[in-house]
């Protein structure tokens, strides 16, 4: 029976602003339905150790404005082993706990597929700013990283223009160019390098020096972390090449990951908490909410582990376009 449940709720990988929601939506759903709710901190680890705590609608009070992760996160190597796997399940059954929502990347959900395989009732909830995870639009904490990206950059801009210097601007996107495209395009860069179009510091400097010789007062270059060029050997081959504009070099880092959510994360984080709770107690599971043109639905798992997200090389172009 439905009523008889006892979920566990963590979250893995890289945190992504909007988790606490997805973690509050999870806990108070399962409240009102009358359902046990296990927090588990730490992610998978803290699942092979047993870091269990009942958690109730108070605990989940006052989380919902906040970035990171409540619960703890963490990169298991263990989990990845069978033997770490077997020790997890093994933990649960201990604890009684009869089904798990897991929040995370793309990592997380092969884990949530791992535990599938192995019989657990499990629903993924997709969380990561990369936006890299297939079977959704976007992700929890996308968003905000866009706009905390923006807001960075515009500032950026401020000083670049009264100096007219070209302004190297490193974003996250380690296999992804899904945030450097769209910053391209509402930050209005003048070149944007992803992991997925292969481009020379040559073909950079071209582009700077472009911009300087029809009159612009300075420059913006996006470079995700991914892509085939170091942000440092971009910056020396312009200055090497003598464009006009001076550089100047800005990793933007883990500043992306944090700050309290926007307010389109906390929906859709709640809506997908909600769904996940709900589609448990219906019998559902070995699948991932996404967020799709129909609201949100679930993607099996395995489809989405199989499959990879790519960029829409329509914004790419589109930012190419827009930066004359």
């Amino acid at each position: 029976m439905a009523d008889q449940l006892t979920i566990g709720v963590l979250t893995s990988g890289g945190d992504a602003p909007g988790m606490n929601a997805a973690i509050r939506a999870v806990v108070r759903t399962a409240i009102a339905n009358h359902l046990k709710v296990i927090g588990i901190t730490h992610g998978y680890e803290g699942l092979i150790n047993g870091e269990f705590r009942q958690m109730g609608a108070r605990d989940v009070g006052g989380i919902l404005q906040r970035g990171g992760t409540v619960l703890l996160t963490s990169r298991s190597k263990r989990f990845m082993e069978p033997t770490g796997q077997r020790e997890a399940i093994r933990k649960m059954n201990e604890a009684r706990i009869d089904a798990l929502v897991v929040i995370g990347g793309e990592g997380s959900m092969n884990g949530a597929n791992a535990l599938s395989q192995h019989g657990v009732k499990v629903i993924g909830i997709p969380g990561s700013i990369d936006n890299d995870i297939w079977g959704t639009h976007i992700a929890i904490g996308t968003d905000t990283a866009m706009n905390t990206i923006m807001e960075a950059v515009d500032k950026l801009r401020d000083t670049a223009s009264s100096h007219q210097r070209a302004f190297l601007i490193e974003t996250m996107g380690r296999n992804s160019g899904y945030l450097a495209v769209m910053a391209g395009i509402v930050c209005g860069a003048e070149k944007v390098l992803i992991p997925e179009v292969p481009t020379t510091a040559d073909e950079v400097a071209a582009a700077v020096e472009d911009a300087y010789k029809r009159g612009k007062t300075h420059a913006i270059i996006i470079n995700a972390e991914g892509s085939a060029l170091r942000t440092t050997d971009i910056a020396n081959k312009i200055d090497e090449m003598d464009v006009g504009f001076k550089t100047r070099m800005t990793i933007l880092g883990h500043i992306q990951r944090g700050g309290s959510p926007s307010a389109y994360d906390r929906l859709i984080a709640s809506q997908m908490g909600v769904k996940a709770v709900e589609g448990l107690m219906q019998g559902v599971h070995g699948v991932m909410t996404g967020i799709t043109d129909r609201g949100v639905e679930f993607v099996p798992i395995t489809d989405v582990i199989s499959n990879k997200r790519l960029i829409n090389m329509e914004y790419y172009h589109m930012a190419k376009v827009l930066a004359w």
